[in-house]
């Protein structure tokens, strides 16, 4: 709804016409604006002097570190248990507000713990280089709910459909698998293969689930779009729009770079029906090549990957192959209507990124969104940094530059002595928590 519109009403004198308010507020209301909208939104500027000035409080440590590296932080959607995925098949619960130890869940997987997603206030499940997904109750923690097995490979991450109660995971065997928690019982979840690609590293699913993001260690980035998690899609079973790279920040049009082992497949597999009908087809794949800064002329590996709360862009964090090199970056999702039936409706645009200290090579640094989207917590060296998309932390949506521009440092805070590897926003508390390589997990809270 964003644009010139000839027949909007001008304003009058003394303000906007009633017309002219109703497009203003509906406008704004689309853009998530508004406080019956975004409550937040209104208050922005108390919760970035907040987060402005954090400190670092507590570390929630333990009398013996046999946990191992923090791999992975997830806060319950209430923020009263915050939960620590550890490299030693450990779990470790602590309450953030008092920084006390809940309990550890010591064999929680027979190998390393990966990641951690709540299904809701009470339920959530982990996952394992073991191979599989463990459920787990908050109310009685001696014993899983139920041990679900179907990877072939490592477990790397864990996603949820709320409207349907479909638990999807994904792994280093290529594969995605969708788990059906309406039908769980102790023996398991019924199951199936949903999705399967070559050098998988992260899948993530928009805020409204109707798209699938999938990063690869090929510097590919995959997404499909109209998701239907339902249908279940063998390879060259979906509709493939055209690889390409994304486009570029000057305006001019992308050059496209097919993939052999797909292009192949492009004409062969589209949708007839959608061909014919002029519809859009459910669960069609585009296959991106991110821009990357410095990265224009070789490969990169995708490492890490996020979503913005409101759907708005994507973020990701590359390292070049050589290892050289580490770079965050902001994608803007630009949505419109679709060339021709088989063309991608979606295509991503490089906003915003910073370099990063590209300490501790080889490991995977997962970075985050604030609950609001105006911030980003991103690993950095032995601390974290707090980036926004200008130094007054606006929405992303009214600070889009023509070309893209740097992420600005907010803040920076270092509590730790090893390299952080993963940081988490509390969903309803101004704080903040990071994990390292040696185990430390930290908080960080305002102070005054």
């Amino acid at each position: 709804m964003r644009g010139n519109f000839k027949d909007e009403p001008a304003a009058s004198a003394n303000g906007p016409s009633p017309a002219g308010s109703l497009f203003w507020w509906l406008n704004n209301r689309c853009l998530g604006r508004g406080l019956c909208v975004d409550p937040a939104r209104d208050n922005y500027r108390t919760m970035t002097s907040l987060y402005s000035s954090i400190h670092p409080t507590d570390s929630v440590s333990l009398s013996t570190r046999t946990h191992g590296a923090v791999f992975n932080l997830e806060y319950s959607p209430d923020g009263s248990v915050l939960t620590v995925a550890c490299e030693q098949t450990e779990v470790l619960l602590f309450d953030p507000v008092s920084s006390k130890h809940i309990k550890t869940l010591t064999e929680a997987h027979e190998d390393c713990v990966n990641n951690i997603r709540f299904l809701d206030n009470r339920l959530f499940a982990t996952c394992s280089d073991d191979t599989t997904i463990a459920l787990w109750d908050l109310r009685k923690l001696n014993t899983k709910v139920c041990t679900l097995h179907g990877h072939t490979s490592w477990v790397k991450n864990i996603e949820y459909d709320t409207n349907t109660r479909l638990l999807v995971t994904s792994g280093f065997d290529g594969n995605v698998i969708i788990w059906d928690t309406n039908r769980c019982t102790e023996d398991g979840c019924p199951h199936k293969k949903f999705f399967h690609t070559r050098f998988l590293m992260r899948m993530r699913l928009t805020p409204d689930c109707s798209k699938m993001l999938i990063s690869t260690s090929s510097g590919y980035l995959l997404i499909l779009h109209d998701l239907d998690l339902t249908k279940s899609l063998e390879v060259g079973s979906y509709p493939i729009l055209r690889a390409r790279r994304t486009a570029s920040t000057s305006g001019t049009s992308a050059p496209h770079y097919p993939l052999n082992d797909l292009s192949s497949l492009f004409e062969k597999h589209t949708s007839r029906s959608s061909q014919r009908d002029g519809a859009s087809p459910r669960n069609s794949l585009e296959v991106l090549t991110p821009e990357v800064p410095g990265e224009r002329d070789r490969g990169n590996c995708i490492t890490s990957l996020q979503l913005h709360p409101k759907g708005w862009a994507t973020l990701l964090r590359c390292s070049s192959n050589t290892d050289d090199q580490e770079w965050t970056c902001v994608y803007e999702f630009q949505e419109g209507a679709p060339v021709r039936p088989v063309s991608p409706r979606c295509s991503l645009r490089l906003t915003h990124y910073i370099e990063e200290a590209n300490v501790g090579r080889g490991y995977i640094k997962e970075l985050c969104f604030s609950p609001d989207g105006r911030m980003i917590a991103s690993p950095h060296g032995y601390g974290i940094r707090l980036l926004g998309f200008d130094s007054q932390c606006n929405e992303l949506v009214d600070c889009l530059p023509k070309e893209a521009g740097t992420l600005q440092e907010i803040r920076s805070l270092y509590s730790h002595r090893d390299v952080v590897l993963t940081t988490k926003f509390s969903p309803t508390h101004c704080q903040i928590a990071s994990g390292c390589l040696s185990g430390r997990v930290s908080l960080y809270q305002p102070k005054f």
